[in-house]
């Protein structure tokens, strides 16, 4: 990190921080100084070994369930309660569930409750109380992770709620800073394009493997985890005020606005 990323004295509430793009993100804000707040919910293990490779006394970690919203208020209070505050808020935990409209309807309801309740509901939550929070003290930092689904839809009809889901945020988001950007709250949308991810390569293996859409890129290429961790660092420092509700796409060019 350069001098242009100080995070020093700051505390990072990173959400679904176990791997992916969430543990890049950790890393890197912890590398330009930053204490973190590491959530988890199923992958308890990775997290630890997260907070052992950054340093137990830089990290504090908690587990929630994103399917439960008052788990999901737990949380909050458990990471203002570490350090006495809140300074960014990263909202990055999602799942991404298959269902198409040939599947049954059962199906297709359960996908669309658990997709929308994990990447939208919770994250409103999260980021509702991140605002009340922030608006106390002067002001705050909001990055939430989207995806280039959000504008250009996807290819895929089982990911149908993902990309529902990650519009939702990013019209939320963006609701965000210019509801409170004058209280001093600046919120922000990062949409990666194929990143190197278990969950993208999931995805891979759905749509005929890593060949076929390393095919479809413009650098030939997925986007490293650490990209979107980078950028989500030097928003977190504030040095980007009047880019408030702008989204920031990382797609390599795959997807040009």
């Amino acid at each position: 990190m350069t001098d242009i990323v100080d995070l020093s004295g700051k505390v990072v509430l990173v959400t679904g921080a176990s791997r992916g793009i969430g543990a890049a993100i950790v890393r890197s804000v912890a590398e330009a100084g930053a204490d973190v707040v590491i959530h988890c919910n199923q992958n308890r293990a990775r997290a630890e070994a997260l907070v052992e490779s950054v340093g137990p006394e830089r990290c504090h970690l908690v587990q929630a369930d994103f399917m439960s919203l008052d788990s999901v208020e737990e949380l909050w209070r458990q990471a203002v309660s570490w350090k006495g505050r809140i300074d960014v808020l990263v909202n990055n935990a999602a799942v991404q569930l298959w269902a198409g409209v040939d599947d049954p309807l059962s199906q297709w309801d359960e996908i669309f409750d658990t997709t929308l309740r994990v990447n939208v509901l919770a994250m409103a939550r999260m980021t509702r109380q991140a605002v009340l929070h922030f608006r106390g003290r002067g002001g705050g930092i909001i990055v939430s992770i989207s995806s280039q689904a959000a504008h250009r839809g996807v290819t895929s009809p089982e990911s149908l709620a993902y990309a529902a889901s990650k519009a939702g945020i990013k019209a939320f988001m963006q609701s965000i800073a210019r509801a409170f950007g004058a209280e001093g709250v600046l919120a922000y949308i990062v949409a990666p394009g194929l990143v190197r991810t278990e969950m993208a390569e999931d995805f891979a293996t759905r749509k005929g493997g890593e060949d076929a859409l390393t095919a479809t890129l413009a650098m030939r290429e997925w986007v490293p985890p650490e990209d979107v961790a980078n950028f989500v660092a030097f928003l977190a420092t504030g040095k980007a005020r009047h880019a408030t509700g702008t989204t920031i796409d990382i797609t390599g060019a795959t997807y040009v606005r």
